[in-house]
C-alpha cells in the first residue's frame, strides 16, 4: 500500500507548501511511515455503498491549486461526466479519526477516498478492473501524492473492491452526480455491464503533435529500457497527437519500477493506460 503522513502543522512548512493558499495543506507521503489494517475485519459481501446526495463544496478542500512535494495540482471545477482509470491503493489506521482535507474525519470503516483534483465531496464509482467488483465512495480527501495512484480508498472501500491483500489494484473512476434528473425510475435495473478482467497496462511516457518528435523519444527509451514501446496515433480536435506508450506490463510492481526508472531519466510526468 501507499505509505504516507499526515498534514503537517509547522507554519513554516505551511507557507513552504501552500504559498499563497489559505487551506489545510493535504496529507504527505512519508515513505517511512507505514499504515495498516485495523484489527476489526470487514466482510465485504456485507459493506453498504455510500449515497450520493447534493452537498455544498467543502470551503477548506477546493483551493484552485495547491502544491505537494513540488508539484501542482489544479482542483476540477465541476466533476460532470469525469472518468479516469489508473492504480488504486488504500489507506486506513495511521489516519483513523485525523482530519481529512475536506475537514471532516477520516473514518476507515466509512466508504470515502481521496482523490487529487476531483472536488471535495464528489460521490464517484470505483469499479476493480481485475474482479469486476463496484462501490460508491465519498472523495472528500486529497492524495494520493505517490508514482502513478490515481485514488486513495478508505480500508472499508477497499475491502469491499478486494484490493486489501495486494494493497493496490486496477480501477475505473466515474463520478456521480446526485442533482442530475432521472427521465424515468427503474424499478429492477439490469445488472451492470461486464468489465475486462485481464486489461492490459501501459505507462504513456509522452504525447506529441510531431511524429518526428514521438518516434526520438521512443528510439532514447529503447537505448535504456528493455521493453517493448509503442507510439499511439489519435485526433485531437482535427489534430493529430502521437502518444509514446511502454509496454504491456504485466503487473502494478512492473508499472512502479519502470516509473522509477524513468523519473530517474528525468521523465516524470507518465501516465498509466488500462486498456
Amino acid at each position: 500500500m501507499t505509505p504516507r503522513r499526515a498534514a503537517i502543522a509547522l507554519p513554516l512548512l505551511l507557507a513552504a507548501l501552500l504559498g499563497a493558499c489559505s487551506v489545510t495543506p493535504p496529507r504527505i507521503i512519508d515513505r517511512h511511515i507505514s499504515d495498516g489494517r485495523p484489527e476489526r475485519r470487514l466482510d465485504p459481501n456485507r459493506i453498504a455503498d455510500a449515497v450520493p446526495r447534493n452537498e455544498p463544496r467543502s470551503r477548506r478542500g477546493n483551493p484552485d491549486s495547491y502544491v505537494v512535494l513540488g508539484r501542482r495540482y489544479h482542483v476540477m471545477e465541476s466533476s460532470q461526466g469525469f472518468v479516469e482509470r489508473g492504480i488504486a491503493s488504500w489507506y486506513g489506521t495511521k489516519f483513523h479519526g485525523r482530519l481529512t482535507s475536506s475537514g471532516e474525519p477520516y473514518d476507515m470503516y466509512a466508504m470515502t477516498a481521496a482523490h487529487k483534483s476531483l472536488p471535495l465531496p464528489t460521490y464517484v464509482e470505483v469499479i476493480n478492473l481485475n474482479n469486476g467488483r463496484r462501490a460508491v465512495v465519498k472523495v472528500n480527501d486529497r492524495g494520493p501524492f505517490h508514482g502513478n495512484r490515481v485514488i486513495d480508498l478508505s480500508y472499508a472501500a477497499a475491502t469491499k473492491l478486494g484490493i486489501i491483500g495486494e494493497g493496490t489494484g486496477l480501477v475505473e473512476v466515474r463520478a456521480i452526480n446526485p442533482g442530475q434528473p432521472r427521465p424515468y425510475r427503474v424499478t429492477n435495473p439490469p445488472p451492470p455491464p461486464p468489465v475486462n478482467t485481464d486489461p492490459d497496462i501501459f505507462l504513456q511516457v509522452g504525447a506529441f503533435s510531431n511524429r518526428y518528435n514521438a518516434d526520438r523519444l521512443r528510439n532514447e527509451l529503447a537505448a535504456s529500457i528493455n521493453r517493448a514501446i509503442r507510439i499511439q496515433e489519435s485526433i485531437n480536435q482535427g489534430r493529430p497527437v502521437f502518444r509514446v506508450q511502454v509496454g504491456p506490463l504485466d503487473t502494478i510492481a512492473q508499472v512502479d519500477h519502470l516509473t522509477l526508472t524513468l523519473d530517474r531519466m528525468g521523465i516524470r510526468e507518465s501516465r498509466v493506460i488500462i486498456e
